[in-house]
């Protein structure tokens, strides 16, 4: 039976309470320490007043000295609480930040895809932005206590002197905080759909950049361009929504605060005309009344940190608790093993089977360019084992049993969009900093020539996406990232199609040298590739069709001829 949504744990809520959970030690530090801040600041008009009482009474020169010592103590005490305070409460936010930050990044690089309706834009925002914004819960909720313990403070010193005053701060306060409780709740819907709003410009304009050179390719840039505008004026009209709701909010509390300090001082003003209290009560009530306003300012905003934190904390949730559309297994491959698709179905795939040894270098012509992206998808787990029919046996083992993790340390699909990050050569070659081949790697693909064209060599700049490289130079560098990950099988999807037919022939030559002895698959149409691999498989219609050396092919295959041949 389901439960209901009432009974439910809400995910945002869960998210904001292992956060709280997480840091109890340092909050309840910087609580102390605000709390000490606070009451030290609450203090300083209470020790006015006292000493504008004694000194009536005693003009002595030891009690005006002893009233200063005080005030620097009280000076001291507010100063380094508040300093050490915040280091500490600072420190934890950010370190939950980071944590959020990381999590968030973990799922969205999951290699298994999951069900959640995000965009990476989207989840870049979230893994940023929203992690930022769940985390400052841990210093909301320390700074709403020390700003209560003033407020009390403050409440019992004037009740002290009178206790119509300390109802009044009392009673005021509450009025305040029941207003303002109010207001928080637009807050927190405005603050959520403006996210929502900005993460999906966010998205759109990740999508625009990786698409940006076909686009300038076909025209379609201004119509892009258009589409992004659009998105981003309904983030610019949510945002300042939320700015006007926020500035009411602000507004709101600054003016209810005045009153309520008014109120105070109006009524120790008459009560000190009356003869109830004396002059440095009135001097301590009027001194709190103006002091009780920033407390009071800090403690009415606390709501709206608190809705903003929790909008983006069940954001966060879309993503953390979003179940992954398969569970991946646990075991691991046997090193050196082989590679067998046996009557796999998906997309344009119809059954397909096929068997790679050990250490043997395969090619696959297809003949459809969408069976070969399925084939290279299925490869690579970002189709999960079970939303197709059929097995993929790595060494042996079905995919479905291993980790993602052991999958990828045992085969690497490297794709014909292979990504180039902004860095230099060197840190495109090898990302982890761990390869021992990158010579062999860079000599393999053919990209010594644009390493010998820079003084820095290998670590010459590279602009984000490769931008300053060409696209010859973009395929060749992602190839040589694939070699030097010296994986015991590589899939290959297409490694040439931007380079020119000499290099291709070198390439290619140089990709079955370096890969001898280990599990090589190409899918590709390159004649050249086709010629140095150990045997061909003839990829039509979803099925494989024919097998045979390249040029066995070429002698007897005459769709074979008219599909590979330049």
């Amino acid at each position: 039976m389901k439960t209901p949504d009432t009974q439910r744990p809400r995910p945002g809520a869960d998210i904001l309470r292992t956060a709280l959970r997480r840091n109890v030690g340092a909050m309840v530090r910087g609580t102390v320490l605000m709390g000490l801040y606070q009451a030290g600041e609450t203090a300083f008009p209470i020790a006015l007043g006292l000493i504008v009482e004694h000194t009536m009474q005693d003009r002595s020169p030891a009690a005006l000295g002893l009233s200063i010592g005080a005030l620097a103590v009280i000076i001291t005490t507010v100063s380094l609480s508040w300093r050490f305070g915040m280091r500490v409460l600072q420190k934890a936010n950010t370190t939950e930040a980071h944590r959020w930050r990381v999590r968030v990044a973990a799922c969205g690089l999951q290699p298994v895809a999951r069900d959640v309706d995000l965009k990476s834009g989207e989840v870049l925002t979230i893994a940023t932005e929203d992690a930022d914004q769940t985390a400052d819960i841990v210093e909301v909720v320390p700074l709403l206590v020390s700003s209560l313990v003033a407020v009390v403070v403050a409440a019992l010193a004037l009740g002290l002197a009178d206790v119509r005053l300390g109802l009044l701060v009392i009673v005021g306060t509450v009025t305040i905080l029941s207003v303002l409780a109010v207001m928080s709740r637009r807050i927190g819907a405005s603050t959520r759909e403006q996210q929502a709003r900005v993460a999906r410009a966010g998205a759109k304009v990740a999508d625009l950049i990786t698409g940006l050179r076909p686009l300038h390719g076909f025209g379609g840039n201004h119509a892009a361009f258009g589409s992004y505008r659009k998105v981003s004026t309904d983030a610019k009209r949510q945002a300042i929504t939320v700015a006007r709701v926020n500035g009411a909010y602000a507004g709101t509390a600054l003016a209810l605060n005045a009153v309520l300090a008014a109120a105070v001082s109006l009524t120790a003003g008459r009560l000190a005309f009356d003869g109830r209290i004396t002059i440095g009560e009135l001097v301590m009530a009027v001194g709190l009344a103006q002091f009780i306003i920033e407390p009071l300012k800090m403690f009415s905003e606390m709501p709206k940190y608190v809705m903003t934190a929790r909008a983006s904390a069940e954001r966060m949730a879309l993503v953390l608790s979003a179940p992954p559309v398969t569970t991946p297994g646990s075991q691991r491959p046997a090193p050196g093993g082989g590679l067998a698709v046996d009557g796999v179905r998906h997309g344009a795939l119809r059954g397909l089977k096929f068997q790679v040894a050990a250490g043997e270098f395969v090619a696959i012509a297809v003949y459809q360019p969408r069976a070969a992206a399925d084939l290279a998808a299925v490869l690579a787990v970002n189709v999960a084992p079970d939303a197709y029919e059929g097995v993929v046996r790595l060494g042996e083992q079905p995919i479905a049993e291993l980790s993602v993790e052991a999958v990828r340390e045992h085969m690497l699909v490297n794709p014909y969009d292979g990504e180039i990050f902004a860095g230099t050569l060197r840190t495109n070659i090898d990302p982890s900093g761990t390869s021992r081949t990158i010579p062999e790697a860079v000599e393999a693909s053919m990209l010594t020539d644009v390493v010998a064209l820079h003084r820095d060599g290998l670590d010459h700049a590279v602009r984000d996406r490769g931008a300053n490289l060409s696209g010859g130079q973009r395929q060749r560098l992602s190839l040589a990232r694939a070699l030097a990950a010296d994986t015991d099988v590589l899939v290959l999807h297409n490694p040439t199609t931007a380079v020119d037919a000499v290099t291709e022939q070198l390439i290619a030559r140089n990709v079955a040298k370096s890969r001898r002895g280990r599990t090589t698959v190409v899918i590709t149409s390159s004649p050249a590739l086709l010629d140095a691999a150990d045997r061909v498989l003839v990829l039509d219609e979803g099925v494989i069709t024919a097998e045979d050396t390249h040029r066995n092919l070429l002698a007897r295959d005459a769709d074979y001829c008219l599909a590979v041949a330049r």
